[in-house]
């Protein structure tokens, strides 16, 4: 069964309360304005204000004008923009905290603007210390304002956040919006009624916004670093003991299983139309079936959305697992989206490349690559972040280049790849096998310049390619750090010994080499956290395969365990032979391992740092 309407039915639910708080507040205020014009009840209301107005001080006088700056349009715009997008970039990523945190102001703003234009209630017959607004005085939109925004925040502390500051955190906030209130009226802005509307209007809109966005979301368990939270430098003995603890782990949230499956849930799956045919889709969704995952939305992908709408269903109405059905372009964009949210992603490896598929050890056919990695546990590998100049900080899982292979990614023939698969790269490679080598500089996690000369730069997380070529042999999708090879192989003999060594690795049962040249020179390794690359001129560049406009700089920085992945076994453990590879999943699932004693570095794997997990 697919459940194609849940978004819909959300914004739908969004509508009706929105209207339904407008109303009630609109009805409120007729009230209230009508009652205040007999007086009655409502005397006080002029009477309180007046006797504020009548011990006005010049010390009061600026305090009052500094509170009211916290709640004015300017201060609740640039705050709440700030907090959104701290919500939303790296390593935070929590869509539903921004949504609602952004929607609480912009509802709160919009109903309170149909609501004072409906009431139109004058304000107090008092001396005014601020310019009368074009809005009439009921309800108070500084005091609606500043608690959607600080009350937002105080919710988001005390429901996303396992800091120990977080009740006194989320009271000083709670504070601001009737200090706000005192000072709107000292300063002969409001009534009294209209404070409290304010703060029924704010109240109403958290109520709304938090039943739509905030509703029956996961909170980050005490385990769970904090979303805002950047790992330092892992050291050997932290990683020793993180990687103990991945090879005890390896089950969804505590073991919740139903014979070897998950106990149930959501699934969101990504869709390349050209890539997942009719026969393999319908192949997928029996196979989440099985699993328990009845509840499945498809999503399609398109030329300028090569992951749909999968951050807006997200947002919405959540999910336990993503699974991505394409190429590496596809997973890629997935993981932009659920990278450092604690949502899973599962890959159906069905490309050109399927290079994170690859290195990752997951079978080659799509039907196995599924029942394997839901046969087995949730895992964290870190990701890279790659920027410059024309590229906006964009996620890769599998490596970012420069140079020789970017010129070979962007010229490959489509209707050869959709023929051949990855052989049409080699094709497309031997036009640029005499062209020049690249003038470049380094720097390694901000150290000196390295200049060097090379035909391309490639940036790895992981660092395998097809057929099993490892290019890059230290690289490790859970090391917390960066592999950067520099390939530049001169004459006939340096590509024969470049080619001789890439292809012999698997082959070597010695280590693989520390940083330096290798090969009589033709490569040349580097590792860091963080690597800036600068060209003489714009070179062609690609992340994960997908091309790039040309550039003269590519700068990549490593986010250590920022993607949960399903998989059959630890990202580090030994992989299956082909025999094991054609058994059933369900009866493997048991049998993964860590990563192997000898193994010459440790194999961390972190615990996620947001919610959700």
């Amino acid at each position: 069964m697919t459940t194609d309407s849940g978004g819909t039915a959300r914004r739908k639910r969004l509508l009706w309360l929105v209207a339904v708080q407008t109303l009630v507040m609109a009805a409120l205020g007729l009230l209230i304005t009508r009652m205040a014009a007999v007086g009655g009840l409502l005397a006080p209301d002029d009477t309180f204000v007046r006797m504020l107005a009548a011990h006005r001080g010049p010390p009061a006088d600026q305090i009052s004008r500094w509170l009211s700056v916290l709640a004015d349009t300017p201060a609740v715009v640039g705050v709440t923009l700030l907090c959104v997008l701290a919500l939303l970039l790296p390593p935070a990523r929590r869509w539903s905290e921004a949504l609602f945190l952004g929607g609480s102001v912009a509802v709160q703003s919009a109903v309170f603007l149909l609501v004072a234009a409906l009431v139109d209630r004058p304000r107090p017959d008092v001396p005014r210390l601020d310019g009368a607004p074009p809005t009439s005085s009921f309800p108070s939109g500084h005091v609606g304002a500043s608690l959607a925004l600080y009350g937002g925040l105080a919710v988001l502390a005390l429901t996303r956040t396992r800091s120990r500051w977080r009740y006194l955190a989320a009271g000083i906030l709670l504070l601001v919006p009737p200090v706000v209130g005192l000072s709107r009226m000292y300063r002969g802005m409001h009534h009294p009624s209209d404070v409290v509307a304010g703060l029924l209007n704010g109240t109403l809109t958290l109520l709304v916004l938090g039943s739509v966005f905030l509703a029956g979301r996961r909170v980050p368990g005490p385990d769970t670093a904090e979303s805002g939270d950047v790992p330092g430098p892992v050291t050997a003995e932290a990683a020793r003991q993180a990687g103990t603890a991945a090879a005890t782990r390896g089950r969804p949230d505590g073991g919740q299983t139903r014979g070897g499956r998950p106990a149930g849930g959501r699934a969101v799956v990504v869709r390349h139309p050209h890539a997942c045919p009719d026969e393999l889709a319908a192949r997928v969704r029996a196979t989440l079936l099985r699993y328990g995952l009845t509840g499945q939305r498809w999503i399609s992908t398109g030329p300028n959305r090569p992951c749909g709408d999968l951050a807006e269903e997200l947002a919405t109405d959540g999910a336990d697992l993503v699974v991505a059905c394409g190429g590496d372009g596809t997973v890629r964009a997935c993981a932009e989206v659920v990278a450092g949210s604690g949502v899973p992603l599962a890959l159906v490896p069905c490309g050109t490349g399927n290079l994170l598929a690859r290195n990752l050890g997951l079978p080659s056919d799509p039907d196995r690559a599924l029942e394997a990695a839901l046969g087995g546990g949730y895992f964290d590998i870190d990701i890279g972040r790659a920027w410059g100049d024309g590229l906006a900080p964009t996620l890769f899982t599998v490596m970012a280049g420069a140079g020789f292979d970017a010129a070979m990614i962007r010229d490959a023939s489509p209707a050869l790849k959709a023929s051949l698969g990855w052989p049409a790269y080699v094709v497309a490679a031997t036009r640029h096998l005499t062209e020049p080598r690249m003038r470049l500089t380094v720097r390694l996690d901000g150290g000196r310049r390295i200049r060097r000369r090379a035909r391309m730069a490639v940036i790895g997380n992981v660092g395998t390619l097809q057929a099993g070529l490892r290019l890059l042999p230290r690289a490790r999708p859970d090391s917390g750090h960066l592999e950067l090879v520099l390939f530049d192989p001169q004459g006939p003999a340096g590509w024969l010994a470049a080619a001789a060594h890439i292809a012999g690795r698997p082959l070597r049962r010695t280590p693989a080499a520390t940083d330096g040249p290798v090969a009589g020179g033709a490569l040349e390794y580097f590792t860091a956290t963080r690597i800036d690359i600068r060209f003489a001129q714009p070179r062609a560049r690609e992340l994960d395969g997908e091309t790039l406009p040309d550039g003269a700089r590519l700068t990549a920085a490593v986010e250590p365990a920022a993607l949960r992945l399903r998989l059959p076994r630890h990202p580090a453990a030994p992989r299956p032979s082909p025999a094991d590879l054609r058994t059933p999943a369900r009866r493997r699932a048991g049998a993964a391992t860590g990563p192997p004693a000898d193994a010459r570095a440790p194999a961390p794997l972190r615990a996620a740092r947001t919610a959700g997990c």
